[in-house]
């Protein structure tokens, strides 16, 4: 198999690598951002609606009650109005005392005063803290007013007393005769009814009037000149209640919601920087900010992580591709060179063959020749001998490699698994010599027959031993092959492969069984062997275990089902055989 060069094959996993990030962040933060923008616009409308909504809710709530204030104590003046319109003149002085004091017991420091003004302004009785008897109101704009409606409410004006507060005006009639009652409200009672709305660090509520001039004091700091389009008004297009913004001076954004009077040509305002009102807003939008960073930093890592470890995984399984191809074409040449073996095999066997039946006829013709000495002759039967020996040894070492070498039978027979054993050790006896590693056999007598593929079997065995005198290398050791019934189950035969070689670690003996894995070097095996040796005793219905430590070498252990009928061939007694360096 051709391979790539390795710069192109670092050069492409290196675009997949960008490729498969680019496409995880996009399908990953482009979604979360326009759910996020969605969301978030559509979270700004709702809050933006409720917090309009409450503060609208709040000042009307507040002017409804201020306006139910001024009602409660215009009726008050206008109930003393009219008692006072059955008393005679100069009982008035008396009735305001009388009254003012009911007054203050009823509703404490409300009412500051009573007076009562003639149609010239002259106020000629008066109860209060002040001195203000015979004080001239014919040119003050409440009298003016109130004498041309039943009642009158005046706006906020320091007036001769000099601090801040309004009045209640009532006309009544008496003896023929027009009057004025007025009482002034205390302005710092009135005063907190509105300051006591106050919504968040900037909110703030007061009270203007129709001129857009203030009729009480804002919160300390948090009010600047009043706006002029609070006095337009067209603004409210008969609306009770309007909700809007509008930039300061300072280019500051501030919420104002504005609320009308019933009872006097008075606004109430409530005034709120922008920002204060929407603070909780901008926080959720902020956290869902940090939320959303930190989501696509999470992204970004787990697109680096998961492409950097999927392209590592797609590189090991290329890397593992490309050794299993490997291994498939040295797995094609080892079959090459068993079938040339084989072939070679057949063809050494004819001239041993031939060797052999010369060397009986030369016997026979040393028997008919006279004349020979009896030492030459005595040489001559040994060479002889030594001849046919050494040619029936390879006779017998290619019959064994042909019978191995033929395709695989895989029709079960009953067969003596000591007989398989031997032939399985007569045939690796060379390459264990060349190893420097001692075969022996423990081989239990009177073993049943198993009803097993010959062929197969002998395959099993043969890589097995293989394998161990492989493990063990120049370095020599020994390879025990023992068979007996299992101690427990009579119906199992159990075959032992065990040898001294340096063990196989415990991370690969899970893996060993496996297709293609081989602790050997590359070229020296192709992992298939034991995954063999597997199936096929699987396949018989028997089992393959493996038992190895480091430094004291590896066991398998194999059992296969017997077949009920017992051996009767006295040649599977019970026997010791070593193969080394000097016996076979």
């Amino acid at each position: 198999m051709m391979q790539e060069p390795i710069a192109d094959r670092k050069e492409f996993y290196q675009v997949l690598t960008r490729n498969i990030r680019i496409r995880i962040l996009l399908v990953s933060i482009i979604p979360m951002m326009l759910t996020l923008g969605i969301l978030c616009w559509r979270f700004h409308l709702a809050y933006s609606e409720k917090i309009s909504a409450h503060i609208g809710e709040l000042v009307l709530k507040h002017t409804q009650n201020i306006d139910t204030f001024l009602k409660e104590k215009l009726g008050n003046i206008r109930y003393l109005a009219r008692q006072l319109s059955t008393t005679e003149p100069e009982m008035a002085q008396q009735f305001l005392t009388s009254q003012l004091s009911e007054l203050k017991d009823e509703y404490g420091d409300v009412f500051t005063d009573l007076g009562l003004v003639d149609a010239k302004g002259i106020q000629f009785a008066y109860e209060g803290p002040f001195r203000l008897v015979n004080a001239d109101y014919s040119e003050a704009t409440w009298f003016l007013q109130a004498m041309d409606s039943p009642y009158y409410i005046s706006d906020v004006f320091a007036g001769l007393r000099g601090h801040p507060h309004f009045i209640l005006a009532v006309k009544l009639s008496a003896q023929g005769r027009t009057y004025i009652l007025r009482s002034t409200i205390n302005f710092t009672a009135f005063n907190s009814l509105v300051e006591n709305v106050q919504i968040g660090r900037t909110g703030t509520a007061f009270i203007v009037n129709a001129k857009g001039r203030l009729q009480t004091h804002p919160r300390s700091g948090t009010m600047e000149i009043v706006p002029e389009f609070i006095a337009d008004p067209a603004i409210f297009k008969d609306k009770q209640t309007l909700i809007l913004k509008h930039d300061n001076d300072k280019g500051d954004t501030c919420l104002y919601a504005l609320a009308l009077f019933k009872t006097v040509d008075w606004r109430m305002v409530f005034r709120q920087d922008a920002g204060d009102a929407l603070r909780d807003m901008w926080r959720a939008e902020v956290l869902t900010l940090i939320l959303f960073l930190l989501g696509c930093t999470v992204i970004v890592s787990v697109s680096f992580t998961l492409s950097k470890n999927l392209v590592k995984r797609i590189a090991k399984a290329d890397r593992k591709n490309e050794a299993m191809n490997q291994q498939v074409v040295e797995s094609g040449k080892l079959a090459t060179i068993g079938e040339l073996a084989a072939g070679i095999a057949h063809e050494i066997n004819n001239p041993v063959a031939i060797m052999v039946e010369e060397a009986g006829w030369m016997s026979d013709l040393l028997e008919e020749e006279a004349g020979m000495s009896p030492d030459n002759r005595s040489e001559f039967h040994r060479a002889i001998e030594q001849i046919s020996t050494q040619g029936r040894r390879c006779k017998d070492i290619t019959h064994k490699l042909l019978s191995f070498a033929r395709k695989s039978d895989a029709t079960e027979a009953d067969i003596d698994i000591n007989d398989s054993i031997r032939e399985i050790v007569d045939l690796t006896a060379q390459m264990a010599r060349y190893n420097n590693v001692t075969i022996s056999t423990r081989l239990a007598p009177d073993l049943p027959f198993i009803r097993f593929s010959p062929s197969e079997l002998q395959q099993v065995i043969l890589n097995l031993t293989n394998n161990a005198i492989d493990a063990m290398g120049k370095d020599g050791g020994t390879v025990e092959i023992v068979t007996g019934l299992n101690n427990q189950d009579d119906n199992m035969i159990e075959i032992k492969v065990d040898d001294t070689g340096p063990g196989i670690p415990a991370q690969y003996l899970d893996r060993i069984f496996d297709p293609f894995f081989t602790t050997k070097a590359v070229g020296k095996g192709t992992g298939l062997g034991l995954s063999i040796c597997y199936g096929i005793i699987q396949k018989m219905g028997g089992t393959i275990e493996v038992e190895s430590h480091m430094g004291q070498g590896t066991c398998f252990l194999i059992r296969l089902p017997v077949n009920p009928r017992k051996t009767t061939n006295a040649s599977t007694s019970d026997t010791t055989t070593a193969i080394n360096g000097s016996e076979l």
